[in-house]
C-alpha cells in the first residue's frame, strides 16, 4: 500500500453495510509488550482488518480491589491485580496510534473512566468505542457526547431501554454519527443467540448504523449473515494464538481464521442479501440460519441474561461506611460489578447521593442501594 493510499484509507472513516468496516479487537492481548503489539497490528492488517482496537486500562476506573479472582493460564488472580499490570503510561498508546496509522489502519481506544477518556481524547482519535458494560455510565456518555466525534455503542447484555438512553445522551449533543453494535455478553457466545434479524430493527428504531461485535466461535457465520443484514461494522477479537495469555485470547480469531472472517464479509457484501442467505442456508441448513437470525425482538440473549446488572455499572463503596456517616465525594464510584459483588444503584444516580447519610453498614466494593442510604 502506497502512501496515498494509506491516507485515502485514513480519512476515509465510513460506516456502510456496502463495504463494512472490520476491526480486529487486540484489546489488552499485548499484555504491555510493545513489541508484540506490533507483531499483532502487523498481524491484523495481514489478516485483511481495517482497524485495529485497544483498551485503555487503568484498574481503578473498572473494578473494586474486592471483586475477585479469575482463572488464567498461569493460575488463579486478582482480577483488580491483572488490570493493574495491564496500566500502561500514555508513551505506549501514542507509539502504538503511530504505528498502527503508518501501516494505513484505523486506531480506536475504549476508554474505561474519565482519566482514560481524557488521555484518548488529547491522542485525537478520529472515532472511539464505548463497551457494552460502560452503556449505563452516564458520566462517560456524557463525556465523550462532548467531544462531538463518530461514536461505536456495543449494546451487550442491555435492553432497549438501556439503549435508548444512551444514544439519547449521544445524541443530545450532537454526535455527528453512531454506530450501534449489537453484542451478547457470553465468551464465547453461542451464534444461536445472536438474534441478527434484530439490525434492521434497532437501525429503524434509532435512526443510526448498525453492526456486530462479535463473540461468536465460528470465524464466518455470524459476521457474513450480520453483513447480509446491513451491518456497517464487524468486530472480532483478535490474537496470535488462542494459547497466549491474553484475557480474551481464548475467545479471539487467530490470524489464519480473522482473514476467513474477512474474506466471507467482503464476499457478503459483493453477493448481497438474497444470495448470502442463500449460500450459508445451503452449507449449513436452514434450520441453523434460522436460529442465529433469530426473532428480531431486541431482548436479552439466553447465554447473557445472568450476567444483566451483574456487568454493567452502578455505584459503589470505595471504603467500609460506617451507619450514620455521611456520604462524601471519594467515599464512592461508579464501577463493575463482575458478578462476586451486589449490584448498587444506577450510574445516572451518583450526583444525588453525596451528602446522604449511610442507613446501614456498608462494605467496601458493595453497590450502594436505595435502602443503604
Amino acid at each position: 500500500m502506497n502512501e496515498n493510499q494509506k491516507k485515502i484509507r485514513l480519512e476515509n472513516l465510513n460506516f456502510s453495510s456496502e463495504k463494512p468496516l472490520i476491526i480486529a479487537e487486540l484489546g489488552t492481548s499485548h499484555n504491555g509488550d510493545i513489541k508484540k503489539a506490533r507483531l499483532m497490528i502487523d498481524a491484523a492488517a495481514e489478516a485483511g482488518a481495517d482497524c485495529v482496537k485497544f483498551q485503555m486500562v487503568f484498574a481503578d476506573e473498572i473494578i473494586h480491589p474486592n471483586t475477585g479472582e479469575v482463572t488464567l493460564p498461569g493460575g488463579r488472580i486478582r482480577l483488580y491485580d491483572r488490570f493493574k499490570a495491564l496500566e500502561m503510561p500514555v508513551e505506549f498508546y501514542i507509539e502504538i496510534k503511530e504505528y498502527t496509522e503508518s501501516l494505513g489502519l484505523l486506531f480506536l481506544c475504549t476508554p474505561f473512566g474519565l482519566k482514560s477518556a481524557s488521555i484518548l481524547r488529547h491522542l485525537q482519535p478520529k472515532f472511539v468505542k464505548i463497551a457494552s458494560p460502560e452503556l449505563n455510565f452516564t458520566g462517560l456518555l456524557e463525556e465523550i457526547a462532548g467531544w462531538k466525534m463518530p461514536v461505536l455503542l456495543s449494546s451487550g447484555v442491555s435492553t432497549l431501554g438501556d439503549i435508548e438512553k444512551a444514544a439519547g445522551i449521544l445524541k443530545t449533543a450532537g454526535n455527528p454519527e453512531i454506530c450501534l453494535l449489537h453484542c451478547v455478553t457470553s465468551y464465547p457466545a453461542p451464534e444461536t443467540d445472536y438474534n441478527l434479524r434484530v439490525l434492521p430493527n434497532l437501525a429503524a428504531i434509532f435512526g443510526v448504523s448498525v453492526g456486530v461485535s462479535d463473540h461468536s466461535s465460528n470465524p464466518e457465520l455470524v459476521p457474513a449473515l450480520a453483513t447480509a443484514l446491513g451491518a456497517a461494522v464487524i468486530e472480532k477479537h483478535f490474537c496470535l494464538s488462542r494459547n497466549d495469555p491474553g484475557l480474551d485470547d481464548p475467545i479471539a480469531l487467530p490470524p489464519d481464521d480473522f482473514l476467513k472472517m474477512t474474506k466471507a464479509v467482503r464476499k457478503a457484501a459483493e453477493r448481497g442479501p438474497q444470495e448470502t442467505l442463500a449460500f450459508y442456508r445451503n452449507e449449513n441448513g436452514d434450520a441453523l440460519v434460522d436460529q442465529i437470525l433469530g426473532s428480531g425482538i431486541k431482548e436479552l440473549a439466553p447465554s447473557e441474561k445472568a450476567n444483566y446488572r451483574f456487568t454493567n455499572r452502578s455505584i459503589h463503596a470505595l471504603r467500609d461506611i460506617a451507619a450514620g456517616e455521611v456520604l462524601k465525594k471519594g467515599d464512592f464510584a461508579v464501577l463493575r460489578t463482575e458478578k462476586n459483588l451486589r449490584p448498587g444503584l444506577d450510574p445516572c444516580r451518583e450526583k444525588d447521593i453525596e451528602g446522604r447519610t449511610a442507613r446501614c453498614f456498608i462494605p467496601a466494593g458493595e453497590g450502594i442501594r436505595f435502602e443503604d442510604i
